[in-house]
């Protein structure tokens, strides 16, 4: 619902990252909306660092007060691991690190909006991105006629160079300036690069270049001698590393470290846009991009042919829905629903060897296997007839040889 008169605007929630765009929002906020009182909310999603003195920043540049929100559990355990037993990877290559980070933190935006007794709500997302609409589609299942002020849409800057002649303007301080402005998104999962060189597909990313890559190193950087690493997985989540149990949290972070060392996870991609462009950005996903490789090894010994093929299709439509933002709908509810299902058996331990941004499998078990060796194997076995093949074939094949038999085959 958008803003129809400013001046009935009297209070506003700001989702608050204390990056270039939400940091001169503040300002331009009071001086287009009659000097409305802002306040700040940072979901703490896993940005660690980035939280440092935001509380100060915020108040200085004209918010009343700033809600850091505490949000890293409720983010793993109910956005994260849900997307990761779906095997849901968009595009086939990003793991949708901001996608699914979205909507938690616009659903406690509502929470504080409402509690405050707020107009209305804005946030920072250009015209141009994804996020407008992660963060609209989620304030509309939660506060359907809550309005929403989205300044990309209707400011007078025009590109990342103004939003900085403002922010100089007003004296805000920024921890970019016009020579490193990437636009960047970091939470526990994952961190996006954007802009600059990058949009041109043509320029390799600076890998190697000091303090590009901030969750690891390239794998030209990493060590020269591989790591082994060992996941335990309950009912398709994982629960320890290495053999030490560890929280959801925990884990990630974990993953996180082995893997940013290793230089695994970086990812290039030129992804199809919802709002109908091509966008080219970089992420680093180092223990994701583990975890998901270890599910993936699990499922192939505990899931069942059809079900293992079946669920990789709705993969791919579990991905476009938390791609688009649509995570707060029945579709998704019920994709997850079907995916738990899934995860009754998926237990087990998957071991892998880390070295120079590949992950190669080391062995994989469970107790609820579904291979059997003796059946498997090309030794003398007992267990299986291969003469049972035959009949088999000739009924497998009968609709082959009927069309055959007819000339129907070309």
């Amino acid at each position: 619902m958008a803003v129809k008169n400013p001046k009935d605007i009297k209070k506003v929630v700001l989702a608050y990252s204390g990056g270039l765009d939400t940091s001169i929002i503040i300002p331009w906020l009071k001086d287009n909306y009659n000097n409305c009182e802002v306040i700040a909310v940072s979901g703490n999603v896993g940005q660690a660092g980035e939280l440092e003195g935001l509380e100060e920043k915020a108040i200085a540049t004209g918010a009343s007060k700033l809600y850091i929100e505490d949000l890293n559990k409720e983010f793993v355990e109910e956005y994260v691991y849900p997307t990761v037993k779906a095997g849901a990877v968009y595009e086939g290559k990003y793991l949708l690190g901001t996608s699914f980070a979205r909507p938690i933190i616009a659903k406690r935006l509502v929470e504080i909006a409402k509690a405050e007794g707020a107009d209305a709500i804005c946030h920072g997302c250009t015209g141009k991105g994804n996020d407008q609409v992660r963060f609209e589609l989620a304030i509309k299942a939660y506060a359907p006629d809550m309005p929403i002020i989205a300044p990309w849409r209707t400011w007078e800057f025009k590109s990342r160079e103004e939003e900085i002649a403002y922010a100089e303007e007003k004296k805000i301080p920024l921890k970019i300036n016009r020579e490193t402005n990437y636009s960047k998104d970091k939470n526990l999962w994952h961190l996006s690069h954007e802009g600059l060189d990058l949009e041109d597909p043509a320029n390799e990313p600076m890998y190697e270049k000091e303090g590009f890559l901030e969750m690891g190193v390239s794998p030209l950087q990493a060590p020269d001698e591989p790591e082994y690493v060992t996941i335990h997985f309950e009912k398709g989540e994982a629960k320890s590393v290495n053999g030490v149990e560890m929280d959801a949290v925990s884990v990630i972070e974990k993953l996180n470290e082995i893997g940013g060392k290793n230089g695994i996870g970086i990812t290039d991609i030129v992804e199809n846009r919802l709002v109908g462009m091509k966008a080219r950005g970089v992420y680093e996903t180092p223990g994701g991009t583990i975890l998901f490789a270890a599910h993936n090894k699990l499922e192939e010994i505990c899931l069942d042919k059809d079900t293992q093929h079946y669920k990789s299709v709705l993969a791919i439509k579990f991905a476009e829905l938390v791609y688009d933002g649509k995570w707060y709908t029945p579709l998704r509810e019920a994709l997850s629903a079907f995916v738990d299902s899934t995860q009754q058996f998926v237990t087990g331990d998957v071991k892998l060897k880390l070295y120079k941004g590949n992950i190669i499998d080391a062995g994989v078990t469970s107790p609820y296997s579904l291979y059997d060796e003796e059946i498997a194997t090309f030794d003398e076995d007992e267990v299986y007839d291969q003469n049972d093949s035959a009949g088999f074939i000739n009924l497998f094949g009968l609709p082959i040889k009927v069309r055959a038999k007819k000339g129907l085959i070309k």
